[in-house]
């Protein structure tokens, strides 16, 4: 059992620590020594090229893919031999929203809360902060345009209390207005101190939401600012 010396320092670690970390993929070395810190109720945006590593970097923080040399935490877990641990406490919205197209928004939201005991009053807290409670809650999600299931996607997130909300390219697809709404999203989630790590071509858009711009070239960090 874990002393409460082990809890503190836990609650106190940074959200990220990524020292000198190496993935690969297919044999292929997608990052060549990352070094990330990312404190708790930060928003960091990473840039970057396409192939630079954004998308590994995000992969390695949700415990999705493993590290072949160097150290790295999350949330106070090790990345090697806690990985399983990380992923019920992170979130990852890429390409896919990873909901279920023959649900509603209601029933994906509560699927997933049920997964984590979430209450009723949670579930619906969560959809009435994305937007997507009232006349949204009995559509499928697969009537729903890429803006309502991103918003649907990231109640998901809420209702299954992800500390560490790791987006890649949140802003692909959506048109000028499903992009503004998620920007708001993303402030309120900000506001009430989500740590959030956003991998974006749409860097003006994500980097005045971040405290800090992460560039990423050829698998490492080349600028931190």
């Amino acid at each position: 059992m874990a002393s409460l010396q082990d809890v503190h320092h836990a609650a106190a670690a940074p959200a990220v620590e990524l020292s000198d970390v190496v993935a690969t993929l297919g044999g292929y070395p997608a990052l060549a020594g990352v070094d990330l810190t990312v404190g708790r109720g930060e928003v960091v945006a990473l840039r970057g090229p396409n192939g630079a590593g954004k998308t590994t970097v995000l992969r390695v923080c949700a415990g999705l893919c493993g590290i072949a040399r160097g150290a790295g935490r999350v949330l106070g877990l090790d990345l090697v031999d806690e990985r399983a641990a990380v992923r019920e406490r992170v979130g990852l919205i890429g390409h896919r929203n990873g909901l279920y197209g023959d649900l509603t928004v209601a029933e994906n939201v509560r699927f997933w809360g049920a997964t984590v005991g979430a209450t009723t009053r949670e579930i619906g807290s969560a959809m009435a902060a994305m937007a997507v409670d009232g006349r949204l809650a009995d559509v499928q999600v697969r009537s729903l345009s890429a803006g309502q299931r991103r918003r649907t996607a990231l109640a998901v997130l809420m209702v299954r209390r992800a500390e560490l909300w790791l987006l890649d390219e949140p802003h692909s697809g959506l048109d000028a207005t499903g992009r503004d709404e998620l920007d708001l999203v993303l402030r309120l989630a900000a506001d009430a101190g989500a740590t959030i790590v956003v991998a974006s071509h749409e860097i003006d858009r994500v980097a005045a939401l971040a405290s800090r711009t992460v560039t990423i070239e050829s698998g490492r960090v080349a600028e931190d600012r």
